[in-house]
């Protein structure tokens, strides 16, 4: 794939200044070096740490030899979405943590996840690297044209099937497309990656077609041999707070989206002086990080629990404090303050403590100004009112049993709505890919697997 150019204003050039690459480009030369330094194990490690099995040995391997096209295709034989999670994929905790590299004096793992980018960003096909099997006949649906449900669709197609994905938004990509922080996937790459996923043929899309809206399940089933369902998290946690329903007070994945689709700084409304994120996962490491690249002069970012314990990786916090944003842990949200006139002012906290593992609250209380609130509390399933049933839920999300089949037969589900795995996006691409396969052997039951 390549880069799409075209005319900007200066508006739009702001913004790409603002958010450029946080992770630049591997030169040639710097890859050549990168890739000499991998030791090619037999009974490789980081094969074993990455969700979606990529043999890393073999294309690092390719691309020492300066065959990128090859490096690309052992890449994309089992992560079709290898560009984005190159880009978005927490290495410093999978693969690159488990290279042996790191068992050296340098303690210096090889950068993994730069080579694939390198990899994929430069590898030349003609049309598209996969050719589709024989046609089957068969159809399926695919709710959600995310990283779980455009690896599903890729898959089937590629296995001869012909797939429908259905998706609520006006573009396909999930939340490559919607719900990363700008400077890690940058200007139209999330486009370009469905595009080519896309063109393998086989694949119909529909955007603005929400489930339980535009179309019923039990429809799908009817019209369709199988279904995957991988509608993701729709609704952002509340703090349970009075004054949570202030103009000020946003949540941070609703920012994130409309800042990734702006054409204008104009458009957004952007806090001058101070704004306090709530939070510990990527998603307020993110959305942090992104009030300081748009000039908010002062970000806290506030943690009810310890730096341990927050979900952000190290690397991430490591990026938060690269951007000055304060941290401060330990402290529980407890009132969201308005002034006479109706203007948020400030957020009161009072400090936390742990207790035989258990949060209490101290005797400190204490506040922190703000223009601004930005929620990252998590996300949670609602499904869609469906006019007739739906599969069985378990603590909010889709309860999924042996070959990710849900409790509707016929029926399958992956990626942020079910319970599987840690909400990666590397994970919701194999998710995808082995639903795949068992929505395959659920259409062939007598061939052999």
């Amino acid at each position: 794939m390549t880069s799409i150019t075209g005319k900007y204003t200066p508006q739009q050039l702001a913004l790409d200044e603002m958010f450029n690459d946080i992770n630049p480009a591997l030169s040639a030369r710097q890859a050549g070096i990168e890739s000499s330094r991998c030791y090619y194990c037999f009974d490789a490690p980081c094969i074993k740490a990455c969700p979606s099995k990529i043999n890393i040995p073999s294309f690092i391997a390719s691309i020492a030899s300066d065959d990128l096209s090859g490096a690309a295709l052992t890449i994309y034989e089992e992560n079709i979405l290898g560009g984005s999670c190159a880009r978005v994929c927490p290495t410093e905790i999978l693969c690159e943590q488990a290279c042996v590299r790191n068992l050296e004096d340098e303690a210096d793992p090889v950068k993994i996840g730069q080579l694939q980018r390198h990899a994929t960003d430069n590898a030349s096909f003609v049309g598209h690297p996969f050719k589709r099997d024989q046609l089957s006949g068969k159809r399926i649906a695919v709710v959600g044209a995310g990283p779980a449900g455009l690896s599903c669709a890729h898959r089937l197609a590629k296995m001869g099937h012909d797939v429908e994905i259905f998706e609520s938004q006006s573009k396909a990509g999930g939340l490559n497309e919607y719900g990363i922080a700008k400077y890690k996937i940058t200007e139209n790459f999330a486009q370009q990656e469905v595009d080519f996923i896309l063109s393998i043929g086989g694949i119909k899309l529909h955007t603005q077609t929400a489930l339980g809206r535009d179309i019923q399940l039990s429809e799908l089933k009817s019209q369709f041999d199988a279904v995957f369902l991988a509608i993701g998290l729709q609704e952002a946690k509340p703090l349970m707070l009075e004054n949570e329903q202030h103009p000020q007070v946003h949540d941070a994945i609703d920012f994130i989206s409309e800042l990734r689709q702006a054409q204008d700084i104009n458009q957004l409304n952007i806090p001058k002086h101070s704004a306090i994120v709530i939070g510990a996962g990527n998603t307020a490491i993110d959305m942090a990080c992104q009030l300081k690249r748009l000039g908010t002069e002062e970000v806290t970012l506030v943690y009810r629990r310890g730096v341990e314990h927050m979900s952000a990786t190290e690397h991430e916090q490591q990026i938060a404090k690269n951007h000055q944003v304060q941290i401060k842990t330990w402290s529980r949200p407890t009132s969201i303050n308005v002034d006479d006139s109706g203007q948020l002012k400030s957020l009161s906290f009072v400090k936390t403590k742990a207790v035989e593992g258990q949060l209490q609250d101290s005797e400190i209380h204490y506040d922190i100004a703000c223009e601004a609130v930005y929620k990252a509390v998590g996300q949670s399933m609602s499904f869609p009112k469906l006019q007739d049933t739906i599969p069985t839920l378990s603590n909010g999300k889709i309860s999924t049993f042996k070959n990710q089949l849900t409790s509707i037969d016929g029926v399958f589900a992956g990626g942020d709505c079910t319970h599987i795995g840690q909400d990666l996006t590397v994970e919701a691409v194999q998710q995808g890919k082995l639903a795949a396969h068992a929505i395959h052997q659920y259409l062939n039951p007598l061939q052999e697997h």
